[in-house]
């Protein structure tokens, strides 16, 4: 059975049996009719996802693995903040009429900086050094930077992407890990997404600098459940838990910007069916 499915099944119970509401509090969400958006939550969350024993896809619903890659690649390869360059429209409510959410996610990755050895933006420089100083501990990406939150429509949540390398007895290529800390987290909507999305860069990163992608460590601050989504929550870990599906990479591929949605390769995902209409907090 997929150990992703008892991961996300157990941090929910966790988060429904022992969270802390929101409820009368001043919160900045609200449902479409302008009632707040109240939840019950857990802070400082933790999960461990390894993947050489499985990929983390969630069978209790399906999660579109291929439009995760292609969110991915909008923001680590293509380093875009205009929505008309990303295939889905998860992120069109927070666009302007040109399309664009602001300095936002892809805006910082292509950020510039001076080093001795040369300029680089933040995945080039992750690239170049895993591929000359790979047991460096300083390998990471942030797109929380301050002075742009201002001109963001809307502020980052997962942010932080930790590169570490390790090399495990026996192998002949290195391991490559990786910690992603996400500040805020709609477990309903985001959870499984947001775990998938990373182990594919992960994967992708792994392969471009010869490397085993390993573990895949996800630290949430703010893990929550919103007060609609209750009864699809329950009603979702009560599920059947399937076997994981096989996902990997076309391996000709080399070279992180030569990464498509078509070098994904998804084999036995069976899933129950996926849940509808989920309601969104703004």
């Amino acid at each position: 059975m997929s150990k992703a499915d008892d991961i996300f099944v157990d941090m929910c119970t966790d988060i429904l049996d022992h969270g802390t509401t929101t409820e009368g509090q001043k919160v900045r969400p609200h449902w479409e009719d302008g009632t707040p958006a109240y939840t019950i939550k857990r802070f400082g969350v933790c999960n461990r996802y390894d993947l050489r024993e499985e990929f983390p896809a969630i069978t209790l619903r399906r999660t579109a693995l291929k439009s995760c890659m292609d969110e991915v690649l909008w923001i680590y390869q293509r380093k875009s903040n205009n929505v008309h360059d990303l295939h889905s429209h998860i992120w069109d409510e927070w666009a302007d009429e040109t399309g664009s959410i602001g300095k936002a996610y892809g805006y910082q990755v292509g950020q510039v900086s001076h080093y001795e050895d040369g300029d680089y933006d933040q995945m080039d420089r992750v690239l170049k050094d895993l591929r000359e100083n790979p047991y460096s501990r300083r390998i990471m990406t942030n797109l929380y930077t301050f002075s742009d939150l201002s001109e963001m429509h809307l502020y980052p949540c997962a942010y932080n992407a930790i590169y570490n390398v390790t090399q495990e007895p026996g192998e002949s290529r290195p391991t490559l890990n990786m910690l992603l800390v996400q500040r805020s987290q709609d477990v309903l909507a985001a959870n499984n997404w947001n775990v998938c999305q990373y182990a594919i860069l992960l994967m992708m990163v792994a392969q471009v600098s010869n490397m085993n992608a390993g573990e895949l460590v996800h630290m949430i601050a703010d893990a929550h459940i919103y007060d609609r989504h209750v009864p699809i929550i329950r009603e979702l870990i009560s599920r059947p838990r399937l076997a994981a599906p096989k996902v990997s990479l076309n391996p000709k591929v080399t070279d992180f910007y030569q990464f498509t949605t078509d070098d994904l390769i998804v084999e036995g995902y069976e899933c129950g069916p996926q849940v509808r209409n989920i309601p969104i907090a703004i």
